[in-house]
């Protein structure tokens, strides 16, 4: 299957040198190149992208409402093709923007100077239907603004978790990966997966990422706690 990407960044300089790397590929196919968000938006809906690899700091309109124009967008005409995948692309890993963007609907981030095996790594995932978290950046970057946000008071869907399925939002929150949480809670992955599939359809959410969000906005989980 192939993937259909479009690249949308200010700096022509980048968008030539993600093509250059993204069409590598056999199975990824770059269908076009926005230089802001507005753009952006023009040629998704012309295009149809699988996944969007989404500069964050752009003229016109930033990558929060870019991202979150981009993933509730009406459906195709077929009814039947979703709305795309978003990549934040960063210089910072504590950019102001990214928080925004990933409550908004991306679907992860990468710092732009990742190694061209973690980009090509991260499309897949994010087309696979999966959320990109890294342990190492993630937990860092959704820390370290969560100490900005006042946690509002937890909404009653929280109280509908079963224990084991919080401590399984706990551990997504903390940047573990499945097989991490297999392990600390001595279970085979198929449960945690089954676990995690529970809090998403219980808590109205579409993917590991707004999960993430959710724990720290609602203090499920503390910024600078032990994982």
């Amino acid at each position: 299957m192939t993937i259909r990407l479009l690249i949308v960044d200010d700096q022509e300089l980048i968008r030539t040198g993600l093509r250059l790397i993204l069409e590598t590929q056999e199975d990824f196919e770059v269908v076009g190149e926005a230089a802001d968000g507005r753009e952006a938006l023009a040629r998704a809906e012309e295009l149809r992208p699988d996944v969007v690899l989404l500069d964050i700091r752009m003229p016109r309109m930033d990558g929060v409402e870019t991202t979150a124009r981009l993933t509730t967008a009406r459906p195709a005409a077929d009814g039947l093709t979703p709305p795309p995948r978003v990549l934040i692309l960063t210089t910072f890993d504590l950019d102001e923007y990214v928080f925004g963007a990933l409550r908004a609907g991306a679907a992860g981030f990468l710092l732009k100077d990742a190694s061209r095996e973690r980009l090509i790594e991260a499309i897949r995932v994010l087309h696979a239907g999966d959320a990109l978290l890294s342990p190492s950046v993630t937990r860092r970057l959704v820390e370290a603004f969560a100490r900005r946000v006042v946690p509002p008071t937890p909404p009653g869907l929280l109280n509908t978790l079963t224990p084991r399925e919080r401590e399984v939002l706990v551990l997504v929150a903390r940047g573990l990966s499945n097989t991490e949480i297999a392990g600390r809670l001595v279970v085979t992955e198929a449960t945690v997966k089954s676990h995690l599939s529970a809090v998403l359809a219980k808590l109205g959410l579409r993917d590991r990422v707004q999960a993430v969000v959710l724990a720290y906005e609602n203090g499920v989980v503390v910024a600078g706690e032990p994982a």
